[in-house]
């Protein structure tokens, strides 16, 4: 159509506030219900490939350097994700997180919800993975 103006895309919302609802009132329920029915936002060591959509990019863990241990972590928000951190971030559905802790769910030892703040949180793997399937 000559003459129309063309909509611009609304940009993508890096969070959740269901999440960050539930983080606030430390509530388990309401944390397994955000994560089932909403995004997490995920720092990445890598974007993933923009015209793939197969490619969700390199998910970033921690690993103490004194224990070996791994640790992933999650975000609400993107802005509560720690500038000390790889600055790219994912949004990712609750499939793809039970989908990752599946794969991954041996390695990683503890999960931390918004590690800096405003409320953090902590799970294991396996408290991750049965709020995710409740």
């Amino acid at each position: 159509m000559a003459g129309t103006p063309r909509r611009k895309k609304a940009p993508l919302d890096f969070r959740n506030p269901q999440l960050a609802d539930a983080l606030q009132t430390q509530d388990m329920a309401a944390l397994a219900f955000a994560l089932r029915h909403g995004p997490t936002v995920v720092p990445l060591m890598r974007p993933g490939q923009r015209d793939d959509p197969r490619d969700s990019g390199e998910v970033w863990t921690y690993r103490d350097p004194n224990t070996g241990d791994v640790a992933l972590l999650l975000f609400s928000d993107a802005a509560h994700k720690p500038a000390a951190l790889p600055p790219a971030v994912g949004l990712h559905s609750s499939a793809w997180l039970r989908a990752f802790l599946g794969a991954h769910g041996d390695e990683i030892t503890t999960v931390f919800f918004d590690i800096a703040g405003p409320h953090p949180m902590q799970a294991t793997p396996a408290d991750v993975i049965a709020a995710l399937d409740a």
